[in-house]
């Protein structure tokens, strides 16, 4: 079989053919290069309408010659259906619809996003990896569950690329500002930059604006670089080792076109590597938009019967991956795996190592080796004093927390009880999910957050809900900052139960009792803010 895939979600123009008889994919493309600033939709648009009909006549060229007769024989065309510029999609569709008809051959529509995860799963191997997509205009982790693709973290405003972008147009440097940013950065020293995680997702505004300061400020170009690779490719790393860690697996595969940065791609190895993880990362050419990855998936989807009509293939700018039924992947295992207890003590999570001595816990941040010395050293410092003072203040409440005995900053220890027989992603009910709405409910009215309350974070015995791992956590009077706390526990309901809905609904009504009716009317902005919303 041969598919004829067909790419144009943002600024490549592409066309490819896969053969699944000796799983050649070729790939011609032609990049929009904007003269000054940024992409520019209606100049990508019109890039799009004279460059893809010519990659597309150049592939059809090699399909007609390379096969043993001289005939085409394209079996079916696959075409990005988003996300991306509403533009710059609405010429692929109408170019894959008039090919579909033209070759009297079935028309698959694509998701770019999952298109970036499944080029790697389908080159690496793996069973059930968790994939963080690191693009332009995108920035998430997925994993499959439930036969979907579940979005288990993203970023809460702009994509990696584009956050990059935006600050190297501050500098007035030409469009892409990846690269540029990776190469000044080889002669920079590190600087502070805000590091704004929450659960599994991230933020990149604040950052953004801090760089543009600093530099304003007359901080060297070089060390502002670096301080912003060291930052902003940390976070995306901490936030996918916590997908591991909830999730249990221990495969993970890199997509999208801010992959190719040398240094992400050794930070995510190195934490790999200490986790006894295996990781994958696609070479360039894969990891930058290309029609290759369509055309692999568009062969997986024709096999599983998911093709749609002409009359149904409109195309979707904010096409979410979570919004496609995996039919190709029916009956194969869920990333979400039992996860450890501690009885199998010690245990390593996404932070530290936990080892059980009787009745006493004692837990380990452990250094960090792909972080920079001093970002590591700060964040397990904080992270520490936090978890301490913010598991005490709970406590005084009446949440069921364990109780601190010790307390080390600078090594980044703690000594606390033992409590709970499992963690709640091992025992999920109604009763309990209830229970921790009502316990975050509490802590929110007395003016802090948790900052991570996902389902390995919370310990469960057949008496009580306890609340542990505090150190993401902080003391605010923000709604935002309080819906945020649901809306992290909602996504790790989400992404590991079998049936969530009434899980969630149990916890959003163990919230309610406790009066917070401003917090959850905040809830519904912020999952309607997501980048694919």
């Amino acid at each position: 079989m041969r598919i004829l895939g067909i790419e144009g979600t943002a600024w490549a123009a592409s066309a490819a053919i896969y053969d699944t008889r000796d799983e050649t994919i070729v790939i011609e493309s032609n990049p929009y290069q904007p003269d000054s600033g940024g992409l520019h939709p209606r100049e990508a648009a019109e890039h799009m309408s004279t460059a893809l009909p010519e990659v597309i006549s150049i592939i059809l060229d090699r399909a007609a010659t390379s096969g043993e007769t001289n005939t085409i024989g394209i079996d079916a065309v696959a075409f990005s259906r988003g996300p991306g510029l509403g533009p710059c999609l609405r010429v692929v569709g109408t170019a894959a619809r008039t090919l579909t008809q033209a070759l009297s051959v079935p028309l698959v529509g694509v998701n770019h996003m999952i298109a970036h995860l499944e080029i790697g799963r389908y080159q690496s191997g793996f069973e059930t990896p968790v994939c963080l997509n690191a693009s332009g205009a995108n920035a998430h982790l997925l994993g499959y569950h439930r036969s979907q693709y579940q979005v288990l973290g993203e970023t809460m405003d702009t994509g990696v690329g584009n956050a990059i972008d935006k600050f190297t147009r501050h500098l007035e440097w030409d469009h892409p500002g990846g690269p540029k940013v990776e190469a000044a950065a080889t002669d920079g020293d590190y600087c502070d930059l805000p590091y704004v995680v929450k659960g599994m997702d991230f933020s990149f505004s604040g950052i953004m604006s801090a760089a543009k300061d600093a530099v304003d400020d007359g901080a060297p170009v070089e060390d502002v670089c670096t301080g912003l690779q060291e930052t902003i490719f940390a976070m995306l790393t901490e936030v996918t080792e916590r997908a591991l860690s909830l999730t249990g697996t221990s495969e993970l595969v890199l997509g999208g076109g801010v992959g190719q940065n040398d240094r992400l791609r050794e930070m995510l190895s190195m934490m790999c590597a200490a986790r006894g993880a295996s990781f994958h990362a696609p070479e360039p050419r894969f990891l930058r938009d290309n029609a290759g990855m369509i055309a692999v998936l568009g062969a997986a989807m024709h096999e599983a019967g998911q093709t749609i009509s002409v009359e149904n293939s409109a195309v979707d700018p904010n096409f979410r991956p979570d919004a496609v039924t995996v039919k190709w992947r029916d009956n194969q295992t869920s990333v979400t795996h039992t996860p450890t207890t501690l009885s199998e003590s010690p245990i390593r999570g996404a932070e530290a190592t936990v080892r059980r001595v009787d009745d006493r816990v004692i837990k380990r941040r452990v250094e960090k080796s792909y972080r920079h010395p001093k970002l590591d050293r700060q964040l397990r410092a904080e992270r520490t004093r936090a978890e301490a003072r913010l598991t005490s203040a709970a406590r005084r409440l009446g949440v069921p927390t364990p109780v601190i005995y010790d307390v080390d900053p600078m090594t980044g220890t703690l000594i606390f009880d033992y409590v709970g027989d499992a963690d709640l992603a091992a025992e999920l009910t109604e009763s309990r999910c209830r229970a921790v709405g009502q316990h975050l409910g509490k802590i929110h009215d007395a003016g802090f957050v948790h900052g991570d309350p996902t389902t390995r974070n919370i310990r469960v015995d057949p008496a009580q809900t306890y609340m542990i791992d505090f150190g993401l956590g902080y003391h605010t009077d923000h709604i935002e900052d309080h819906a945020m706390d649901l809306h992290v526990f909602i996504q790790s309901i989400t992404g590991t139960a079998s049936d969530p809905n009434p899980l969630i609904t149990a916890f959003e009504s163990g919230y309610a009792e406790t009066g917070m009716s401003t917090v959850q009317s905040r809830l519904g902005e912020i999952e309607s803010r997501g980048r694919y919303q």
